[in-house]
């Protein structure tokens, strides 16, 4: 009998887009004449999980996490954006009222179709370690602990607020700065600390693209755009190096540690187009890779 330990199955590798209503899509990746209300419906038959973008910009209601969670397949899983108002305006200090807010206003609802929690931060926000450890140390960490959290809401959400679970299950986050500073071996050690991935994120050289892994179970990367950030495609030669690299992260031979993780994957390069086209493109080179 082998004593050797046999590898650990490769990560699900999960491919998407950053948020699905777009004009020039209708008529394009959306078939001519597919009413409005059916466009996230066809993205579920062709994907497997989509970044909410709307929770960036404002709370959204309970009734609206539901409904976008009925109109996929259950295996559907949603990475959901955090608050601006938590990133850009408070700048992560202070935010445990706004994040009771953002976790009460429906995101619980997903139950176990909640993926990742991404948090995008301005690029004038530089790395600061006391603020990202305070930060990260109140991110909830399962779903027990945003309900916690939510239950805390402030009179804003009153008669609005999601405060029910179905089961415990972890909860993820990702973090996508655009200052170098979060680049540095400090900065990488807080997030690994609070198991929280530094995204990978291609930005047409717009902004540093970092690479370190920092969790131990997931990395997740968002494709900007490849020569124009938010408008280029990605050639099949790019798409295929792309490929390459996850496949690393995924079986863990891109890792020091060796361990294979999930990657989520979200195309971002949607103002003409692109996006949808580019991800059914890479998840095809992902059959037989988790659940593509």
């Amino acid at each position: 009998m082998s004593s050797l330990t046999p590898p650990e199955p490769a990560g699900r590798v999960r491919v998407g887009i950053s948020g699905w209503r777009y004009a020039g899509w209708r008529g394009d990746f959306y078939p001519r004449g597919l009413a409005q209300r059916r466009e996230l419906e066809y993205v579920g038959q062709r994907m497997t999980t989509a970044e909410l973008n709307g929770s960036f910009y404002s709370l959204q209601r309970p009734s609206s996490y539901q409904r976008w969670r009925s109109e996929v397949p259950e295996s559907f899983v949603f990475a959901v954006k955090g608050s601006r108002y938590v990133t850009h305006m408070l700048r992560l200090r202070g935010v445990e009222t706004a994040l009771a807010n953002f976790f009460a206003s429906g995101v619980l609802a997903l139950g176990p179709q909640l993926g990742p929690v991404l948090w995008q931060l301005p690029e004038r926000e530089e790395f600061d370690p006391d603020v990202l450890e305070e930060f990260l140390a109140v991110l909830p960490r399962t779903m027990s602990e945003a309900l916690a959290l939510a239950e805390r809401h402030d009179a804003r959400l009153d008669g609005r607020a999601w405060l029910q679970i179905d089961d415990d299950r972890s909860i993820h986050h990702a973090l996508e700065p655009r200052s170098a500073g979060f680049g540095t071996d400090a900065a990488v050690a807080v997030l690994r600390a609070h198991d929280t991935a530094l995204v990978v994120a291609d930005t047409a050289g717009r902004f540093p693209r970092f690479d370190e892994v920092t969790t131990g179970d997931h990395v997740y990367v968002r494709l900007h755009g490849a020569t124009d950030l938010y408008a280029s495609g990605y050639t099949d030669a790019e798409l295929d190096e792309w490929a390459d690299r996850i496949r690393g992260w995924a079986d863990g031979t891109a890792a020091s540690d060796g361990r294979p993780r999930d990657v989520w994957v979200y195309f971002d390069n949607d103002a003409r187009g692109r996006a949808p086209h580019d991800a059914v493109a890479l998840a095809a080179r992902f059959d037989g890779v988790g659940e593509r």
